[in-house]
């Protein structure tokens, strides 16, 4: 009788990723993960060494929203996977899809409160879809494909497995990696947590067709049509089918911030960013349009400052997030295969009306005088990035951005505007270089969020990725500032005593410079670009320019 050949766990999950033509993971190694390292040193995955574990998923996640594919980032135990959390709740707040594996202190340690030793799971419960710690190998691989699955066809954001290191190193039969769709264990119901009870985790979960009669009717009868996309019609991969289907129709198209450019905002059926910070025209438009198509957006709190009473028909695979008039839990491009034939009545007098409204940001640029107005600055690094993917930061600068740039393509803007973590542009833009490498990246940041992860320049450095970081050093956390300033009686605590920029750059093996005059940034960007390799560009800005509050 032939014997079933057999492997360790850790050799078995990277066997699924290599299958699952898996690129890049993005950690840092540690003892109770090793077994899985080991592993990928003999694997056509190529695993991309940051310097801390936070940057590890905040690269993971940029890689996610500019690939629209889900990220993958591992960690050690304790300190490893704690590290990791500020990067997890990032991705969990913005619905980034993301594998997150762990290692941990072997099973039959756990809760004995040996080194390393604490309750992951239950720190990462509720920044995550789902959380599990992996009993045994069998449960190990069928959890790992389906979470997998559940990441490309279902509700985005991220999902954890934790594997003690013990289970890492157990064998299993070959076997189960080709029939693991057959195979059914008590983890089921873990993973249809956040869907309905013995609910498909793929798509296609087909709406009600009296649901859809109701939404054609709707659409049909409307003479003041919107359609307001958030970063869902990303993930599912609709622009193109978003785009078709506004033009064919005469829809005009406003925007969630993650999901700026997923139709071109110089396209004339683009009314720009709507909520706060919105365009004029986009806000006039969701205050008075007579029906609302919500495609794959939560509508979060700032979206929904630009809506006025019209009635919602809102599509998100996300049932939790559905507070439409009409709901429809479902993939937004099937969604509008589904309706691709539903025309409203005539819109052209509701699009000549959105014309009186502005689509741009009307922000003042021409300043010429010392020290530069962050405005300024923005503005040039905008010119001079060319067709660049963008990646912001959290900070004043970040207003700056939003109100000056129009964005021509889907995940040509990177930010986390869910969660706004400081330190998040390098290590994102290293994941958006590497899903991306066509494209040249920029990124924008200022002073403060540069230190809080400046390590991974040495990452940037080591793989010559081609990131031009634009630092906007105004020797302050400015809004912060700002804020002291407007209703705390004064600042306190604010004010940086920064390094020499270019010295610490140069340390790292990447060119840098200074600029702190006007007119300067437009070359040195167009030229860091053209140079296709790590470049920083220090800009002195005027530390007592204040960002326009939203009315």
């Amino acid at each position: 009788m032939q014997t079933a050949a057999k492997m360790r766990l850790a050799d078995a999950l990277v066997k699924i990723l290599e299958k699952e033509e898996t690129e890049f993971i993005f950690g840092y190694p540690g003892e109770q993960i090793l077994p899985f390292y080991q592993a990928l040193r003999k694997s056509s995955v190529k695993h991309v060494l940051m310097r801390h574990e936070q940057g590890a998923a905040h690269a993971a996640d940029g890689y996610a929203r500019a690939s629209s594919q889900p990220g993958i980032c591992v960690a050690s135990a304790g300190p490893g996977a704690l590290n990791m959390v500020m990067g997890v709740a990032t991705a969990f707040k913005d619905s980034v899809p993301l594998l997150v594996i762990t290692g941990d202190v072997s099973s039959q340690f756990k809760g004995e409160n040996v080194f390393q030793d604490v309750d992951i799971n239950s720190v990462f419960e509720p920044i995550t879809l789902q959380s599990h710690l992996i009993n045994n190998p069998k449960e190990g691989i069928s959890i790992i494909q389906k979470a997998i699955t559940a990441l490309k066809n279902g509700k985005t954001g991220p999902i954890h497995l934790n594997f003690p290191k013990d289970i890492l190193q157990e064998e299993v039969d070959t076997s189960l990696l080709d029939e693991w769709l057959e195979l059914t264990y008590e983890t089921d119901d873990k993973l249809l947590k956040n869907n309905e009870p013995g609910e498909s985790l793929l798509k296609n979960n087909e709406p009600d067709e009296k649901i859809l009669n109701q939404v054609r009717e709707l659409v049909e009868t409307s003479q003041k049509p919107l359609i307001l996309s958030g970063a869902g019609v990303l993930w599912s991969h609709a622009s193109e089918d978003l785009q078709i289907f506004a033009e064919k129709h005469q829809i005009p198209v406003v925007t969630t911030y993650p999901a700026r450019g997923v139709i071109s905002e110089d396209h004339p059926l683009s009314l720009g960013l709507i909520g706060l910070r919105g365009t004029e025209a986009a806000n006039f438009a969701g205050e008075n349009a007579d029906i609302i198509l919500v495609l794959g957006s939560r509508l979060s709190e700032r979206t929904l400052m630009g809506l006025g009473k019209g009635p919602i028909i809102q599509v998100n695979l996300d049932e939790a997030v559905l507070t439409g008039d009409v709901n429809i839990k479902g993939d937004v491009k099937e969604f509008l295969e589904k309706i691709k034939e539903t025309t409203p009545e005539n819109t052209d007098e509701w699009l000549n009306e959105l014309q009186k409204y502005d689509k741009n940001q009307n922000v003042a640029t021409d300043f010429e005088e010392t020290p530069i107005k962050p405005q300024r600055a923005i503005m040039e690094i905008l010119q001079g990035m060319n067709d660049s993917i963008l990646v912001n930061d959290a900070g004043s600068h970040t207003t700056w951005v939003n109100l000056l740039m129009k964005v021509r393509e889907p995940s040509s803007l990177i930010f986390s505007g869910g969660f706004g973590p400081m330190g998040y542009g390098i290590p994102a833009a290293v994941g958006v270089s590497l899903a991306r490498p066509s494209k040249h990246v920029v990124v924008v940041v200022g002073d403060g969020g540069f230190q809080m992860s400046v390590q991974e320049l040495a990452t940037i450095a080591e793989m010559e990725l081609p990131i031009t970081i634009c630092l906007l050093n105004n020797q302050s956390l400015g809004i912060i500032k700002q804020w002291q300033e407007l209703y705390y009686d004064g600042s306190f605590q604010v004010e940086l005593d920064n390094p020499d920029f270019v010295k610490l750059a140069n340390a790292y093996h990447i060119k840098a410079l200074m600029i702190d005059s006007p007119g300067d940034i437009f070359a040195a960007v167009q030229e860091a670009v053209k140079l296709n390799k790590p470049v920083l560009i220090e800009i002195r800005v005027d530390e007592n320019e204040d960002i326009p509050f939203p009315r």
